[in-house]
């Protein structure tokens, strides 16, 4: 670790949270140069939805290379990515009756954040951006804009004109609708708020401490923008391919975006970025937008792979099975906390733990670490534990890293207990 005290900026996050050196990791589980094995519960932020080392990407990556396939090739065409395109065309879009466009961005997320804000803007005429409350949405210019928490809008680095912040579901509780406030904003034309270009959100707030819009909102929210001539942009990055139990986190609420972002988990491990938008949007110049990057063929090897499991639903039933299993068991362990204020929200296979006690889902954080399991936090103030495990986690696995949480709550819930207790 000296190296990287020494050498890396001080920018460095989840080192900090997870001080030790990896070495190797296959499926749900990564071991340390010290031999000490971790149970991943993190998922590289959602990147590694198939695991670490998925058997099947890492033999096509392999023949791959060694049968000096296309390593970069700008956006030319090359034979991994026309099987990769006819491939999600063949088992992801067809089967949902989805027509879209795809346009492959720079390899990151934010940059097919980026390129649906700077389409919907051109192809409206209009500059506004609508997003939402504890919306993230990425971390250059133009994502930080629409990104609400204020740890990262510092004055230094951000654009704040030309996008306006809407409450999202359940933001002032559960007896106030907050799509009746974001249409009487667009109907008063004394509001303040300019008839945006888009909207721009997601339908499970992974960053922003877990918060799960319902398919009623959300409906109700693509008729505002149909009633509005507002382009709907939904961020699937971290909660889509497969995350939410559908390989679209929207499937379930039956609304059809006009744009979705995709990244993460869509490149099977390796960066991979790409912008889905409805044919007619496609308004772009040839060269209009473009980066050296735009299309990783590693990448789309990868992810051929990793779309077979989309070939039938078998993964999605056992997604929404093991979701079942994360919900019960974590509501039970709440139900047991007495005396701490907690909450339990999630769909699929991304839950919260929220511990209303300031610091303490730090120190829960922590305390997984030092028992074998590797699990983050969200929120603006870091106070959700959150759950990301692999998709193809073994039941077992599941069961084993939930049993580390336990142990680490209720081992701190001792500790501060026995010094309540020396105190008086």
């Amino acid at each position: 670790m000296r190296i990287i005290e020494k050498m890396e900026s001080n920018v460095r996050g989840y080192v900090r949270s997870f001080p030790t050196v990896f070495k190797t990791a296959k499926g749900a589980r990564l071991t340390d140069a010290s031999g000490v094995e971790y149970l991943d519960f993190f998922a590289g932020a959602g990147t590694l939805n198939y695991g670490h080392n998925n058997d099947k990407v890492t033999a096509a990556l392999i023949e791959h290379l060694q049968n000096d396939g296309i390593v970069h090739g700008l956006d030319m065409a090359t034979s991994a990515k026309t099987t990769f395109m006819q491939k999600f065309k063949d088992v992801i879009l067809t089967p949902r009756n989805l027509e879209y466009k795809m346009q492959f961005t720079g390899p990151t997320g934010t940059n097919s954040v980026e390129t649906a804000l700077k389409l919907a803007r051109m192809i409206k005429g209009r500059s506004n951006i609508v997003a939402f409350t504890n919306g993230f949405h990425g971390l250059t210019m133009g994502s930080l804009a629409v990104t609400g928490n204020s740890f990262y809008r510092d004055e230094a680095h951000i654009s704040r004109s030309n996008v306006s912040f809407m409450p999202y579901e359940n933001y002032y509780g559960d007896d106030i609708d907050t799509l009746r406030i974001f249409r009487r904003h667009l109907s008063d034309p004394s509001s303040g708020l300019d008839t945006p270009a888009a909207v721009i959100l997601e339908t499970i707030q992974a960053e922003g401490g877990i918060h799960v819009a319902s398919p009623e909102w959300l409906k109700g929210l693509e008729e505002i923008c149909r009633e509005f001539d507002i382009l709907l942009i939904i961020d699937d990055i971290q909660v889509g391919n497969g995350r939410s139990g559908d390989f679209f986190s929207f499937e379930e609420s039956g609304i059809t975006p006009d744009m979705v972002t995709l990244s993460k988990s869509i490149g099977g491990g390796l960066p991979l970025a790409l912008l889905l938008f409805r044919p007619e949007l496609d308004q772009w110049k040839p060269g209009e937008h473009t980066g050296t990057f735009r299309g990783n063929n590693l990448a789309f090897v990868a992810s051929t792979q990793t779309l077979s499991y989309w070939e039938n639903d078998d993964l999605s039933k056992a997604v929404k099975y093991k979701s079942q299993v994360i919900r019960e068991r974590l509501e039970k362990i709440s139900s047991e906390l007495n005396g701490y204020e907690t909450d339990v929200r999630g769909r699929g296979m991304i839950f919260g733990f929220e511990f209303k006690e300031p610091g303490f889902a730090a120190e829960v954080s922590m305390k997984c670490f030092e028992k074998g399991l590797i699990i983050e936090l969200a929120g603006a103030e870091d106070q959700v534990v959150k759950f990301l495990p692999p998709l193809t986690i073994a039941e077992e696995d599941l069961q084993e890293g939930i049993n580390i949480f336990e142990e680490a709550v209720k081992e701190l819930v001792q500790e501060k207990e026995n010094h309540l207790r020396e105190e008086f």
